[in-house]
């Protein structure tokens, strides 16, 4: 198998496709997804299916940020 390298940032790739992954494959990403789903087909939003896997996606990366974020900001 072929190695490849991004920037000398391999590792922090890695780990972020991890994080998504693990979030994807989670009940709450499926639940909240399926929830958006719904309700964005019900409004006749354009793309709803993949706007819905965006936000439920951004949604649980940013709540799995916040106590980073607010630790960084305590200092």
């Amino acid at each position: 198998m072929a190695k490849y390298f991004i920037d000398g940032r391999e590792e922090e790739l890695k780990t972020f496709v991890r994080r998504i992954s693990v979030i994807c494959m989670s009940e709450e990403f499926q639940v909240l997804k399926k929830d958006l789903e719904v309700m964005y087909l019900r409004c006749k939003m354009d793309n709803a299916l993949m706007v819905a896997f965006q936000d439920a996606l951004f949604a649980l990366l940013a709540q799995d940020e916040e106590p980073q974020t607010l630790k960084s900001q305590a200092y």
